[in-house]
């Protein structure tokens, strides 16, 4: 798997996250992003076209793949956008306590695999006011859909790079110790239910 995950993998994963359900979701959340903001699992740095560069004072992109650190370093200079990218998983953030306004994420907490860890990591760099943006894919409420991503979740883990298909982003999220704000949910058109039940919205820090 060491081939596939290096050369492959990051191929694959920024061919399947372009979708075009999948950018006009990232077109709702991104340009929300307001001030210092982290963005975790920036990958290939799809969501870069997105920010509104008038509202960021900052931004760092953190990713555990060197090679998506390089597809999302050429699509930085093609937007003319600075990113401080930093090469890290997101269970230990190399980053001081309350320095960021705005965490983005987007298709992440599916495939990180330590998520509350990372999450309470989040809530860590956060400040107190800060807020938490996301948009990921999950476990979907009907009981028929969820059978099909429990059966599929094992295979569909070892070929996506740890991907999930089936967990509960409200409840990571609240978890983590954070109050959602505001959610939004449906499946994603053109997308296979089971890979497609989309939840986004932002939360911030308990107090």
């Amino acid at each position: 798997m060491g081939l596939y995950n290096k050369f492959i993998l990051p191929r694959i994963l920024n061919c399947a996250c372009s979708s075009k359900p999948m950018v006009h979701q990232r077109q709702k959340v991104v340009p929300l992003a307001t001030g210092e903001v982290l963005e975790v699992g920036i990958g290939s740095g799809l969501n870069l076209p997105f920010y509104d560069k008038s509202k960021i004072t900052k931004l760092w992109g953190l990713d555990p793949s060197e090679e998506l650190h390089k597809m999302a370093s050429k699509v930085a200079l093609e937007e003319d956008l600075e990113v401080d990218f930093i090469i890290s998983g997101a269970e230990e953030i190399p980053l001081p306590d309350n320095c960021v306004d705005t965490v983005l994420l987007t298709y992440t907490m599916c495939t990180i695999p330590e998520v509350k860890l990372a999450n309470e990591e989040i809530k860590r760099v956060l400040r107190s006011d800060g807020r938490m943006i996301f948009c990921e894919h999950g476990e979907s409420p009907d009981s028929n859909v969820l059978k099909w991503q429990k059966r599929i979740n094992p295979l569909w883990k070892k070929i996506s790079g740890g991907c999930n298909l089936d967990r509960n982003i409200p409840e990571i999220i609240e978890s983590s110790g954070f109050n959602i704000e505001e959610i939004d949910t449906m499946y994603l058109p053109g997308t296979p239910q089971w890979a497609g039940y989309n939840y986004w919205g932002f939360a911030r820090p308990n107090s």
